[in-house]
């Protein structure tokens, strides 16, 4: 069997479909990848042995800029993309049995799939980016906002502004293949079956009609790495410090040193991770610790709490090693989500935006750092489940779900 995986997007788009790499392979599939060509994206996959067809810009160049990406630019990077993928997935997919997509970005994948004669999945890494009576639709950068009330017509208006966004391009490139136009881009992505790789017990899908969701668990890989010396001493020389990182957001400096403020008044030491914002220390206290790329399936269970930007795979990873959450999210895509469901479930906190308040901060830590919510989150740990990666290829493999 072959199969093709597909995504765009930081590493937390990517290590999901890793991890159901190594699963198929391990079950006797070949595989290969279209990912974004990012250097470390690159490496990432070459250390597992599977093949990338690099498409799209690095992402690193929209995440790392000194200011984000404005809409028309945005729309520019979207279109960009869809050229990209046809002319990239075609001969990616050539020889595949089977094509997996994550993401809404993957507008190309289900009519190269159709046109191949592919079996076609689309995988959402958060519940909230599919459609339901139960949630509004996810903020997306560069967008207007939501125009209706209700998320019954917040998901419709979503709907009428993805198909704005690419309906034209993509029907062009499906008459070119030959295929019928399609008219709601969105629910042809996503189609009437997709998969939510996503934990139940912290994200779980709540069942709506017209959506037949496939929810297989969180796609993760164990990570046996040990931690950095220089890091295992600084951990050893006092109480446990509180992690503070923003994966590739890119966070304001002021962010970090008001969280280490913040700490330092709290009688806490700090881990600052450097990110791909490049964030690093406020001064030479020695409280403090500046890293850069670890363990932190190893790193959480070691740490007093969790400050972090929402992401699907930290939020994760920091419930599975039982440890409190802080989510100051990022305001786009699933990172508010991620932060109503820390705060839903006791096990951490969440604010409002990714520039709060002295006295907001304060108060955030307060309560992830209470007792009570550390032993909700010791207790939420149990229910985590390891085992995503491996359902969700034994689906593929067998040709269920």
């Amino acid at each position: 069997m072959r199969v093709l995986l597909s995504t765009y997007g930081t590493r937390g788009d990517v290590e999901p479909l890793v991890a159901l790499a190594v699963r198929l392979r391990e079950r006797g599939a070949q595989v290969r990848m279209c990912a974004p060509p990012d250097e470390e994206f690159a490496a990432r996959l070459a250390g597992i042995g599977v093949e990338l067809t690099p498409v799209g810009r690095p992402v690193g160049e929209l995440m790392r800029g000194t200011a984000p990406p404005s809409a028309a630019d945005l729309a520019r990077y979207r279109s960009e993309l869809v050229d990209a993928q046809f002319g990239a997935f075609p001969a990616a997919a050539d020889g595949c049995d089977t094509l997996v997509a994550a993401g809404l970005a993957q507008i190309a994948a289900r009519s190269v799939a159709e046109s191949a004669g592919l079996r076609y999945i689309y995988v959402s890494y958060a519940a909230v980016q599919l459609p339901s009576p139960h949630h509004a639709p996810p903020p997306r950068p560069g967008w207007p906002g939501p125009e209706a009330d209700g998320n019954r017509a917040r998901w419709e208006h979503d709907a009428r502004l993805v198909h704005a966004e690419f309906g034209e391009a993509l029907n062009g490139h499906r008459a070119a293949l030959g295929l019928p136009p399609v008219d709601d881009v969105h629910a042809h992505v996503i189609t009437d079956r997709p998969w939510l790789a996503a934990d139940p017990a912290l994200g779980p899908w709540r069942k709506t009609p017209g959506i037949d969701v496939v929810q297989t668990g969180a796609w993760s890989l164990p990570d046996e790495r040990p931690l950095p010396a220089d890091l295992m001493t600084f951990l050893a020389a006092g109480a446990p410090p509180v992690y503070v990182g923003f994966g590739s957001i890119n966070a304001a400096p002021e962010l970090a040193r008001a969280t280490i403020e913040a700490l330092r008044a709290r009688g806490h030491r700090a881990l600052v991770s450097r990110g791909w914002a490049g964030l690093g220390l406020i001064d030479d206290r020695d409280d403090c610790f500046a890293l850069g790329e670890v363990n932190h399936q190893r790193l959480f269970r070691q740490v007093a709490a969790v400050v972090h930007h929402g992401g699907a795979g930290t939020t994760a990873t920091a419930a599975r090693a039982g440890v409190p959450q802080l989510v100051v999210p990022a305001q786009l895509s699933d990172n508010p989500y991620w932060a109503h469901r820390v705060a839903t479930l006791g096990i951490g906190a969440a604010l409002d935006g990714p520039v709060p308040t002295a006295a907001a901060l304060n108060a955030a830590l307060g309560t992830a750092l209470s007792p009570r919510t550390r032993a909700r989150a010791e207790a939420l740990s149990a229910e985590i489940r390891t085992d995503g990666a491996a359902v969700a290829a034994g689906l593929v493999t067998d040709g269920l779900g």
